[in-house]
């Protein structure tokens, strides 16, 4: 566990009768509603509900034995800079929490723990994840938690530690505890929700809706989100059961952080196997939409082989009847001058002229296949 921090209060002598209330810090004098709930517990009881930063500061002062948690919610500068200021929090873990968009991560600052976590909730109406960002600073007597996002729901967290005091007066180390709980608990429901929608999309390819596409493009950008909130997170969980001997972490919170790093890893699992499975997918549906295009090439191909073929049969038929057109055209000119009109044969010659002509044509055009 930690060594306790000092209290900051100095100590009263005889002659000098108590000391004066801490000056609260002018950018404590109005505090937003980014502080969600703050409160003092000892032996795994809440004592008090302070209602400011300053008047926490003050009262865990005057408890030896309390400890502190804070939930903020998109806390301002102001409201960081004065935890950092009470608390000895480190500026690099300070500036982190202020940025958000960081990636899960576990790192010690002295006897302050940081710790960075993406929450993730199913949203049923839109079908997608939506994920939070929660940073924990853990002390040897206080926990601050500030998250970025809806999830994940710390009222539940709290309501669920203090109705277990035996395991809330284990002190900070118990309520991170709950809160990794929570937070890889929230991920069973996202994974169900994805399961339905990979399941859904294989339908819609194999039925060949075209905006499937999309939809296994959407799932999988959030697949890699997924991927990147929780397989960090087994090697957190795992550096912090390598500490257990060191900081002396009771036993059953010992247990309780191994089943949660199970969870964890069947989690991770499970986000790998559905981007291996999208990916599967995206490829059996671009097989699909190619070999569609392919039928559909082929049929266009077979209608203009077709049309094609109508159309000599059409011009076969266009020239045979134009033969002996031409002949009775050239014949039925009204020239003096034309021997062919006053021959006695003139007429049979026509007539077998055109008859030739139209034969040749037709067996020419029948030989290529034009007929």
């Amino acid at each position: 566990m930690w060594t306790r921090r000092p209290s900051t209060v100095p100590a009263t002598s005889p002659t000098s009768g108590p000391p004066p209330p801490a000056e609260d810090p002018p950018a404590l004098a109005a505090e937003p509603r980014s502080i969600v709930e703050t409160a003092l517990y000892r032996g795994g009881v809440r004592v008090s509900s302070p209602t400011t930063l300053a008047d926490t500061y003050r009262e865990l002062r005057d408890q030896p034995d309390g400890m502190a948690w804070i939930g903020l919610a998109r806390p301002t500068e102001a409201e960081l800079l004065s935890l950092a200021a009470e608390f000895d929090l480190h500026p690099l873990a300070v500036e982190d929490a202020m940025e958000a968009h960081q990636r899960p991560k576990l790192e010690r600052y002295g006897e302050t723990l940081f710790v960075v976590l993406r929450a993730a909730r199913y949203l049923d109406a839109q079908e997608e994840v939506d994920f939070g960002e929660l940073h924990v600073f853990v002390g040897p007597d206080f926990v601050i938690t500030v998250r970025h996002g809806a999830a994940p729901d710390l009222s539940a967290v709290r309501h669920r530690m203090e109705d277990s005091p035996d395991l809330l007066k284990l002190g900070p180390e118990a309520v991170l505890y709950a809160i990794l709980d929570a937070v890889v608990d929230g991920y069973a429901p996202v994974v169900a929700g994805v399961q339905n929608d990979i399941d859904e999309i294989e339908t819609e390819v194999f039925r060949g809706d075209p905006a499937v596409s999309r939809r296994i493009y959407e799932l999988s950008r959030e697949m890699v989100e997924f991927q990147r909130a929780t397989r960090p997170l087994v090697g957190m969980l795992h550096a912090l059961m390598a500490g257990f001997a060191k900081y002396g972490t009771d036993e059953e919170l010992q247990r309780n952080l191994r089943d949660v790093a199970d969870h964890v890893t069947h989690t991770s699992e499970r986000v790998d196997g559905f981007r291996q499975a999208l990916q599967d997918i995206l490829a059996v549906n671009a097989t699909l939409v190619t070999q569609q295009q392919n039928a559909e090439m082929r049929a266009l191909a077979e209608a203009g082989f077709e049309q094609n073929e109508e159309i000599k049969k059409i011009s076969s038929w266009a020239a045979i009847l134009f033969a002996p057109t031409l002949v009775g055209t050239i014949y039925g000119m009204n020239f003096d001058r034309m021997p062919e009109l006053q021959w006695v044969l003139g007429y049979p010659f026509a007539l077998i002229l055109m008859a030739a002509v139209c034969t040749s044509l037709y067996f020419i055009f029948k030989h290529r296949d034009w007929l």
